[in-house]
């Protein structure tokens, strides 16, 4: 699934194709991609508008129009493709939006997991989905005080509570492990545990591991690609998920499942305290 990297990359690769371009056209071929509003409302709406900027919160995407934004959640195998309007209709793409009634731009998605929302502008950060989302991995907000407050009455494993995004927006489960390797905290460690100084680490290497795949496009792994064939380059730096040995102690790394999540770490670095 995409995260906040590689939600990033795809926003900056459709800030070069359609920016103040007008919508001139809307088709929707599988209802359940519109959660809001219905989707005649949907397609009414959307037509006439021209889109201003594109933005991001956690792993939502933000296109905000004249009146109202666009909010597209990849989820799974979320993607996007541009045709002529002459071009057939691919099996798996189930949104098609008409640009300046001369490009066709089409949401890709192989198990129709996605999902778009169409919401007043003035309503975009105050209303669901994203209000409740926790603060940016840059947000001045995300601290170490901030995290042991939020980990202090849950018993569930840290690799659980950092996959929540009400905590922190947009860590997926492939940064989680790579956050934790370098915090050198186990996966299964009750985050009502950790203390300050481990909260501190979490909020450090959360900066450093996001920032850095920022900047090399996020990470192109599975089905991943953020439009058009624009790959990430951080999968030839992740230390510890999908690895087969530690980087560090040379130690046979560990996998286990976390919730229904591949989990990744290394049993020598990431110690499991006793309570």
């Amino acid at each position: 699934m995409p995260e906040k990297p590689e939600v990033m990359t795809v926003a900056k690769a459709l800030d070069k194709r359609i920016l103040h371009r007008t919508i001139t056209g809307c088709n929707v071929y599988w209802d359940n991609i519109i959660a809001q509003p219905s989707v005649s409302t949907f397609k009414e709406k959307i037509v006439g508008q021209t889109i201003q900027s594109i933005k991001t919160r956690g792993k939502f995407i933000v296109i905000e129009l004249d009146q109202d934004s666009l909010l597209i959640h990849l989820r799974m195998e979320g993607k996007f493709l541009f045709r002529k309007l002459t071009d057939a209709k691919g099996k798996h793409e189930h949104v098609e939006l008409i640009l300046d009634r001369d490009t066709s731009f089409r949401y890709h998605d192989v198990r129709k997991f996605g999902k778009m929302y169409l919401v007043p502008k003035e309503e975009t950060y105050g209303t669901k989905p994203l209000k409740d989302l926790g603060p940016e991995f840059d947000d001045k907000e995300l601290t170490g005080s901030y995290l042991l407050k939020k980990f202090q009455k849950r018993q569930q494993p840290i690799k659980t509570t950092l996959l929540d995004q009400r905590i922190i927006a947009g860590i997926g489960n492939i940064y989680d492990d790579e956050i934790l390797f370098k915090s050198r905290i186990h996966p299964l460690q009750e985050s009502c545990s950790l203390k300050i100084g481990e909260c501190n680490r979490i909020v450090d290497n959360t900066k450093e591991v996001l920032s850095h795949a920022v900047e090399l496009g996020g990470t192109t792994i599975r089905s991943f690609t953020s439009s058009e064939g624009v790959h990430g380059l951080f999968q030839n730096e992740l230390q510890i998920h999908g690895k087969k040995i530690c980087p560090l102690c040379g130690t046979d790394v560990t996998k286990i499942m976390v919730n229904g999540r591949g989990t990744y770490f290394c049993k020598k670095c990431q110690k499991l305290k006793k309570k």
